[in-house]
């Protein structure tokens, strides 16, 4: 096989979601997996509709998400280059200056250049699809240029590929229609042709097209809400490619060495958010105390940032183990989720009462877990507290004693179990909460 040259050539015109980046993510892995070279390049002629933010945006991601190119190039500016094929066809007689009236209705002729077509049957061998023909009479002479300064993505993208070497045009099916004109192109100027490969669709729940105009997530977004870039790589690479096996979580490396564009299928992939969450969640599993405390330190309101150091890596686990993603620490937290271990809870008695039990009872037994608890001199740690309540529990009614404990500490109907709300409180705050509602 010859040295592979792939590439992935957005243009910068809206947001990207999930499917454009599966496209660069195959196109990077077919060339690693070959020793081959990837290059990504920003097509952005379309200068009614290019916005320099999502160029950027593009940029950032690459990095972040961790897909490196060897190669950047910016479209713009090889239109030296565009011109000057653009009137090597005009010279050959394969493309023509066509006068005419600009589509706007202001009666202003305009000079567009058209493509002259031989009018004849195309066929090319695609990766996945197999072997495609199409007859060209029906594309007319095609538009390749709105002037010698103006050229169209058909043009540039023939002359961009053929300059940087791309051998393997690696997208989505959705261009298999504009492959027989750039076919054409590419013949007309004398370049190889390069291989070309097909990738169905990335679809959206619901089975339609999933769409930048029609609201798809960005990727831009999920990292912003705190979903590890390692994750989304994963979820992104089996969405349509399957590696033959049970395994599931791979490192960006072990894809390189076994990405196989065979495995990839030839129907369209639903994304799956829920799925993205579940690797999310396993890429959580796999970090170092360490790391995860940075994740949440990132995303934690301020209010609890001023919790002592202690009492957050206590809390770590207990945020952790709730989550999606780090961004739900923000909306768990303005639902309240979080707001008593800032300050005592506020709530009407009567809600520490176990089903049939009486005000009375749940009394009798916060009184028993004040004493046990107040008389424990071991570690205060889960397991520790746990050991000094829990004989007590089994013995007269485990919800009649551990309900009305972790609501005092919590004041909310769902909230961790009473020993890691304690032990992440600590001795004397539990105590000062228990003995505040007893007063009560």
């Amino acid at each position: 096989m010859n040295h592979i040259v792939t590439r992935f050539a957005p243009s910068p015109t809206g947001h990207m979601h999930i499917g454009s980046y599966r496209t660069a993510f195959f196109a990077y892995l077919f060339a690693r997996k070959h020793n081959g070279k990837f290059i990504l390049r920003i097509e952005d002629t379309d200068r009614n509709r290019y916005e320099p933010e999502y160029t950027e945006e593009i940029f950032k991601v690459f990095e972040i998400i961790g897909i490196p190119y060897d190669e950047s190039y910016i479209q713009s500016e090889n239109l030296p280059r565009h011109r000057e094929m653009l009137q090597k066809l005009i010279d050959e007689d394969k493309a023509y200056i066509s006068k005419e009236e600009a589509k706007d209705g202001s009666g202003v002729i305009k000079d567009i250049i058209r493509f002259k077509n031989p009018n004849k049957i195309v066929t090319f061998t695609d990766l996945i699809r197999g072997e495609i023909s199409t007859d060209t009479t029906d594309l007319g002479d095609f538009v390749i240029a709105k002037n010698i300064n103006e050229p169209l993505f058909h043009l540039a993208v023939v002359v961009d590929d053929h300059d940087e070497g791309i051998n393997y045009v690696i997208r989505t099916d959705e261009h298999v229609a504009n492959t027989p004109r750039q076919i054409l192109i590419h013949e007309a100027l004398g370049f190889p042709l390069p291989q070309y490969v097909h990738l169905p669709l990335v679809l959206a729940p619901d089975k339609t097209k999933m769409s930048k105009r029609k609201g798809a997530v960005p990727v831009i977004e999920y990292l912003n809400r705190g979903y590890l870039p390692a994750a989304l790589l994963n979820t992104i690479c089996l969405c349509g490619w399957n590696p033959g096996t049970e395994q599931e979580i791979f490192t960006r490396e072990e894809l390189e060495k076994i990405f196989d564009l065979d495995k990839v299928q030839k129907a369209g992939a639903i994304f799956n958010e829920e799925k993205l969450n579940w690797f999310n969640r396993e890429y959580i599993k796999l970090l170092s105390d360490d790391e995860k405390k940075n994740w949440v330190m990132k995303y934690l309101p301020e209010q609890l940032k001023e919790l002592s150091d202690d009492m957050i890596t206590k809390l770590i686990p207990v945020i952790i183990e709730r989550i999606n993603y780090f961004g739900e620490i923000k909306d768990f937290a303005d639902q309240g989720e979080y707001d008593y271990f800032v300050s005592k809870p506020e709530f009407a008695i009567d809600k520490i009462v176990w089903k049939t039990d009486t005000l009375d009872q749940s009394k009798t037994h916060l009184q028993k877990v004040h004493d046990m608890i107040s008389e424990y001199s071991g570690d205060w740690t889960t397991e520790g507290i746990k050991s000094v309540v829990w004989d007590y529990a089994e013995s007269v009614g485990r919800g009649n004693v551990l309900w009305p404990f972790r609501y005092t500490l919590s004041g909310r109907d769902k909230s961790p179990d009473p020993f890691v709300l304690a032990s992440i409180l600590g001795k004397e705050e539990t105590l000062a909460r228990i003995s505040n509602i007893l007063n009560k």
